[in-house]
C-alpha cells in the first residue's frame, strides 16, 4: 500500500530534486533508499539532523563536503588482503581528507559558539587517519601515477630507465643525422614499437641495419627497424621497466596492508560522512524551496500555513491554509473540476510524507505537521484497461483496499470519492464511507463535486465543509481555500457571463428544487460575510503596522535621547572631577607650604591645618546619575546673607561660604583656608545649606570618627603605603587617637624602615617603637601621637 501511496503522491518526483543537492554518489544512493518513517523517535531524530545542517547553511553558506568517494568495495578487498590499485588508494586518501576537513569545520564552529550537538559527535566518532593520508599521497600523484619518492628503490630503477633511454635514443638520433642514414630512413626520427625503440628504414635498405624488424607501414616501404647496435640497451631497458614494475606492485601491496590495517575505523568514515552529506542534501533542498521545520503532533493534527507544493513552481502556486485535528477530524472539500481540489489533497500529502522522512516543509515558521502509521490516497483516474476495470470499479478497488487497512492513526486522502456512478448512489456511498472512516477514528479529506455532501460537514460532529474560491468575472479559480464553506456549483453564473440567455438561465433556475436554492443562497451569503470579514482584518492589520512602526519609531528616538544625555552628563562629571583634582592638588601645596611655616610661627595650630584639608577633600563633587530628571526649580534673590550661605566673589572668580557680616554692605568671607572682607556687591548667592543637627565636640572623636586605631599596609606599594599613613595620621589626630598602630609586615623590611622614617619626621608623632610580641613583634610600628 505504502508504495502505491508513494507513486500517487509523486514522492519519487519530489526525491529526484533532492537528488540533485548530494554531493557524492554516496549521498545520492542514500537519497534514493529514503522512504517515510513511522516511529516517533526517528522522526524527531531525523529532523533534529536537518535542522543542525540547515543551521549551518544559513550560518555559513556552505559545508567542505568534497572528496568524499565511495570505497566500500575497497574496503572489503583490503580487508581480505587483496592488492588495491592506484586509484582506490587514491579515493581511499581523498575520503580520509574529506573527513578531517569537516570535522576541522565542525570545530571550528563550536569554538565560535555556534550551539551544535550532533555533527560534533558524529566527527568526534571518526578518527582522523592523518598518516595514512600522508603515506598514500606520497607515493601516489593526483593523477594516479606512483611517483619517484615511494621508495629510494624506485627512484633508483627510474634514474637508469632514463639513462638508458637517453642512451638508446643518442644511437639512434645519430643515425637519423647522418647523410647516409637519412637516405635509407623513411623519415628521420626515433619511434617506439613494442616498447622497443627504433627507426623507420625504407624497405630496401633492410639489412644495412641487421637487427630486428618489429612492424610494416601499411604500403609495406617502411619497416620499422630495432638496429643490431641498439638490441642490448633496449634489453637492458626493458629489464629495467620489469624491476620498476614489480617495485611499484611492492608499493600498492604495502599500502594495502595499511589500508588493511584501519579498515574499521575507515568503515565509520565511510557511514558518518554519507550520513552528512545526506543531511546537507536535506538542508540544500529546504533552503531551496524555502522550507521550514514543522512542529510535529503524534495526535495526528495538523495546521499547514502558507503550504505550497514543492513539485509546482513558486511564481505558479497559490499558498493555502489548511488544518485538521483539533476542531473537526474530516474535511470535505466540495466544488467544481479544475478548482484545484486535487492539488489540495496532494499539498497534504506530500508534506506530510515530506515531515516522515525528516525533511524540512515549505510552509509559514510555526506551522504543524502530523505524524501517521498508516497513509493512504486514492486520487486520480485508477481505469485499468489490463483489468477490464471502469474507473469507478478502479476506485472501489483501492477503498476496500482502504477500509481493510485503515485504523485511528491513519490519514485517508479521497479524491472525487463516489464519483463514476450514479450521482445519487455515489453521493449516498461517499457518506456511508465517510461515516465508517470517521468511527474508526481516522483523519480523512475528501473531495467532491455532489452537493448532496454540502450538508454532510453541518449533520455530523468533527466534519468542516471547505472549498476552492472561484472568480466568476475572470472565470478561473483563485486556488485559495476556504475553511468553513462548501463550493458553489456557478454553473448558472458561469453561463451568464459566456452569453448564455437569461430566459434559459431562469427556466433552468425552475428546476432546481427550493433545498438546493436555499444551499446556493446561504453559501452565497457566507462568502459575502467572509470577503467583508477579510476586508475588515486587512484595514485593521494596516492599522496595526502603522501602529507598531510608529511606536519603534518612537521608541528609537527615546533611546537616542536618553544615549545623548548620558554622553552630556558622563562629559559634565567628567570635567567636574578634574576641577576637584586640580584644586585638591593646589590645596595639597599649600598645607605642605604652611607646614613648613609652622616651624617659624608655632601659633598656627596643626588641627586647623588638618580641619582645611578635610573641608578639601569633602569638596569632591560626585554626579549621580538619573533616568529621570525633574524640571529645575528657579531659585528666589535673597536680600540678605546669612552665615553659611554659599557665595561666589565675582572679581576672584572663587566659590566660598559667609563667616559673619562684617557692617552692612561687608562680609567676612571664607575662600578654602583664608577669610577675607568682601564688599556685598562683588558677592553672588549661590546657595543656602539646611540647617543640620549637631553634636557635641566629644561625639566627634572616638569611634564616631569612623577612624581605626591601626592602619594595615600589607600587600600595598611603597608610594600608595607612605600617602595612606600620611592621611591616616591626620584622620587619627581629628579622632583624638593618643597612640596608633602601623601594621606593615616583615617582608624585606623596606616597608618598615619607610614608615619608621615618615613617623619621625612627622609633627605629630611623638615617639615610635616596634611592637611587642602580643601585638605583631616586628611587623608593627606603634606611634604616640602629640
Amino acid at each position: 500500500m505504502l508504495e502505491r501511496v508513494l507513486r500517487i503522491l509523486e514522492y519519487d518526483k519530489m526525491k529526484d530534486q533532492l537528488l540533485q543537492f548530494a554531493g557524492s554518489s554516496l549521498g545520492k544512493k542514500r537519497v534514493k533508499a529514503m522512504t517515510p518513517f513511522f516511529e516517533e523517535e526517528t522522526i524527531r531524530d531525523e529532523h533534529a539532523k536537518t535542522a543542525e545542517a540547515a543551521k549551518i547553511v544559513r550560518l555559513k553558506g556552505t559545508a567542505p563536503l568534497g572528496g568524499l568517494k565511495d570505497i566500500k568495495a575497497s574496503i572489503k578487498r583490503a580487508e581480505i588482503g587483496a592488492q588495491l590499485n592506484e586509484g582506490e588508494l587514491l579515493d581511499i586518501a581523498s575520503t580520509i581528507y574529506a573527513s578531517r576537513r569537516f570535522r576541522s569545520f565542525i570545530e571550528g564552529l563550536v569554538e565560535d559558539e555556534i550551539e551544535l550537538v550532533i555533527l560534533p559527535e558524529m566527527t568526534r566518532s571518526m578518527t582522523p587517519l592523518t598518516d595514512l593520508e600522508h603515506e598514500i599521497k606520497q607515493a601516489i600523484d593526483e593523477n594516479g601515477h606512483v611517483l619517484d619518492s615511494a621508495s629510494p628503490a624506485l627512484r633508483q630503477i627510474r634514474q637508469s630507465i632514463r639513462s638508458l633511454e637517453s642512451s638508446v635514443r643518442s644511437k639512434l638520433e645519430n643515425t637519423t643525422r647522418s647523410s647516409s642514414g637519412r637516405k635509407m630512413l623513411s623519415d628521420a626520427i626515433v619511434t617506439i614499437r613494442n616498447d622497443r625503440y627504433v627507426i623507420p628504414v625504407k624497405a630496401e635498405y633492410r639489412n644495412h641495419f641487421g637487427g630486428i624488424v618489429h612492424d610494416q607501414s601499411a604500403s609495406g616501404q617502411t619497416l620499422f627497424v630495432e638496429p643490431e647496435f641498439a638490441v642490448t640497451t633496449n634489453n637492458q631497458l626493458r629489464e629495467a621497466k620489469a624491476k620498476e614494475e614489480t617495485e611499484i606492485q611492492r608499493i600498492l601491496f604495502e599500502l594495502s596492508g595499511s589500508v588493511s590495517e584501519v579498515t574499521g575505523e575507515l568503515a565509520v568514515i565511510l557511514d558518518v560522512m554519507t550520513e552528512v552529506d545526506f543531511m546537507f542534501a536535506k538542508a540544500y533542498y529546504g533552503a531551496s524551496i524555502k522550507a521550514t521545520e514543522p512542529k510535529l503532533d503524534t495526535d495526528g493534527s495538523f495546521d499547514l500555513r502558507k503550504a505550497r507544493h514543492p513539485l509546482i513552481p513558486e511564481d505558479e502556486i497559490v499558498p493555502i491554509d489548511v488544518s485538521l485535528g483539533d476542531a473537526y477530524s474530516s474535511l470535505v472539500i466540495t466544488g467544481p473540476n479544475t478548482g484545484g481540489k486535487t492539488v489540495t489533497l496532494k499539498t497534504v500529502g506530500m508534506l506530510t510524507l515530506m515531515a516522515q522522512s525528516g525533511l524540512q516543509i515549505p510552509v509559514q515558521e510555526g506551522s504543524t505537521a502530523g505524524i501517521y502509521q498508516k497513509i493512504f490516497a486514492d486520487i486520480g483516474d485508477e481505469q485499468s484497461i489490463e483489468q477490464s476495470l471502469s474507473t469507478f470499479s478502479s476506485h472501489m478497488t483501492n477503498i476496500v483496499n482502504i477500509m481493510d487497512n485503515v485504523d485511528h492513526e491513519s490519514l485517508v486522502l479521497f479524491d472525487e470519492l463516489g464519483a463514476g456512478t450514479d450521482p445519487t448512489e455515489g453521493a449516498a456511498l461517499a457518506i456511508a464511507i465517510l461515516d465508517r472512516v470517521r468511527s474508526i477514528g481516522a483523519k480523512v479529506i475528501a473531495t467532491t463535486h455532489y452537493s448532496e455532501l454540502k450538508g454532510y460537514a453541518y449533520n455530523r460532529e468533527g466534519v468542516i465543509n471547505a472549498s476552492v474560491e472561484f472568480d466568476v468575472e475572470t472565470l478561473r479559480p483563485t486556488y485559495r481555500l476556504l475553511i468553513g464553506i462548501p463550493g458553489r456549483s456557478n454553473a448558472f453564473a458561469i453561463s451568464k457571463r459566456l452569453g448564455l440567455g437569461d430566459d434559459i438561465i431562469e427556466e433552468a433556475g425552475l428546476h432546481v428544487t427550493a433545498d438546493s436554492n436555499k444551499m446556493e443562497k446561504m453559501i452565497s451569503s457566507l462568502e459575502d460575510s467572509r470577503k467583508a470579514a477579510e476586508k475588515d482584518y486587512d484595514e485593521a492589520d494596516a492599522l496595526l503596522q502603522e501602529a507598531e512602526a510608529l511606536h519603534a519609531e518612537l521608541a528609537e528616538e527615546l533611546e537616542r535621547i536618553e544615549v545623548e544625555k548620558e554622553r552630556i552628563f558622563e562629559r559634565a562629571e567628567e570635567k567636574a572631577n578634574k576641577a576637584v583634582e586640580k584644586a585638591m592638588e593646589e590645596a595639597e601645596f599649600i598645607i605642605a607650604e604652611l607646614r613648613e611655616m609652622q616651624a617659624n610661627a608655632p601659633s598656627i595650630k596643626d588641627h586647623k591645618l588638618i580641619d582645611a584639608k578635610k573641608r578639601l577633600e569633602d569638596s569632591e563633587v560626585t554626579l549621580k546619575k538619573k533616568k529621570k530628571t525633574s524640571p529645575v526649580k528657579k531659585k528666589k534673590p535673597v536680600d540678605t546673607l546669612l552665615p553659611g550661605d554659599e557665595v561666589k566673589v565675582v572679581s576672584l572668580n572663587q566659590k566660598g561660604h559667609i563667616v559673619e557680616a562684617s557692617g552692612k554692605t561687608d562680609y567676612m568671607v571664607q575662600l578654602g583656608m583664608m577669610k577675607m572682607k568682601v564688599k556685598k556687591d562683588d558677592l553672588l548667592y549661590i546657595d543656602r545649606p539646611k540647617p543640620v543637627e549637631t553634636k557635641p565636640l566629644a561625639t566627634l572623636r572616638g569611634r564616631d570618627a569612623h577612624v581605626k586605631p591601626e592602619l594595615d599596609l600589607r600587600g600595598e606599594r611603597y608610594e600608595s603605603a607612605m600617602m595612606d599613613v600620611e592621611k591616616y595620621l591626620d584622620d587619627a589626630v581629628l579622632a583624638g587617637y593618643h597612640q596608633v598602630s602601623i601594621i606593615h609586615g616583615k617582608g624585606t623590611g623596606a616597608l618598615r624602615k619607610g614608615v619608621q622614617e615618615l613617623l619621625e619626621r612627622h609633627p605629630n608623632v611623638k615617639s615610635t617603637r616596634l611592637g611587642s610580641q602580643g601585638e605583631g613583634g616586628s611587623g608593627v610600628t606603634v606611634a604616640q601621637l602629640k
